[in-house]
């Protein structure tokens, strides 16, 4: 073969192997998938409950969980796990939890970084995510219309169903390692508190249809207990608030999305 003849094979040589490379370079950086970063849904059906500090905690009723009021939610989707680091990495690019692991909840994030999150989750899947209403996440806690009245998201035990201060070993756990509530979500009681869409404000005995919450306010409501509080904490009725900019190693967050 002729030095030409050896050029041009090596020419063809190099062109296969950039090529190839560069396919596989392709399929290995590939951006996630819409089905990858859309969280596991579960739906709620609308009803009427009794909102606040009921009869399912007996005298442990704090006065900021009072008084209960009837509240009618319309029907919506809610996540059945708390928003993961694998989620949040892979809109984010970055994960300040203080604790590591891709099926650990994302923890450390403020209620205004948590809406950046959503609204580059909703660019990418082109749907409408958001942080529930206080109702809709109490809603939900207690069970639904499948509702039993426990104390707990799930049961009157909570151990059965929450990371709290006395089994947590004082770090998150893994998504869904607890038993879930009767409309089968999880963790809605323990591991971390959960940033709710509402401005904190005290309840009113109105009886109401799909609250909102107050138009503005200085702090914002967290549900759920977590896995640095006491039990009671993780009640189905308890709640916290904190400032929008506010970051904790104790609360994360989960999805809700409307009907379509």
């Amino acid at each position: 073969m002729n030095m030409k003849g050896i050029k041009t094979t090596l020419l063809l040589v190099v062109f296969t192997l950039t090529a190839t490379i560069g396919n596989a370079q392709k399929n290995t950086s590939k951006s996630p998938t819409t089905k990858s970063i859309e969280p596991p849904m579960v739906f709620v059906e609308g009803g009427t409950f009794m909102m606040g500090c009921a009869l399912e905690c007996f005298n442990c009723c704090m006065k900021w969980e009072k008084p209960a009021h009837q509240v009618t939610v319309d029907g919506f989707y809610i996540g059945k796990y708390e928003v993961t680091q694998a989620q949040w990495k892979a809109i984010m690019g970055s994960n300040p939890s203080n604790f590591k692991g891709d099926n650990l909840p994302v923890e450390s994030v403020s209620w205004n970084e948590v809406q950046e999150f959503i609204g580059k989750l909703n660019a990418q899947t082109g749907k409408h995510y958001r942080l529930p209403t206080e109702a809709e996440w109490e809603f939900a806690a207690r069970g639904g219309n499948r509702s039993k009245g426990y104390k707990y998201s799930g049961s009157n035990t909570a151990d059965n169903v929450a990371w709290h201060t006395y089994n947590s070993k004082d770090k998150t756990h893994t998504v869904g390692t607890k038993s879930p509530n009767e409309l089968g979500i999880y963790d809605m009681s323990g591991n971390v508190y959960e940033w709710c869409n509402d401005w904190y404000a005290n309840y009113s005995s109105d009886t109401q249809t799909n609250p909102q919450g107050p138009s503005s306010g200085s702090f914002r409501v967290g549900r759920g207990g977590g896995w640095i509080d006491y039990p009671v904490r993780a009640s189905v009725s308890n709640r916290i608030h904190g400032t929008t900019d506010d970051r904790d190693p104790g609360i994360g967050f989960r999805l809700v999305r409307s009907l379509d």
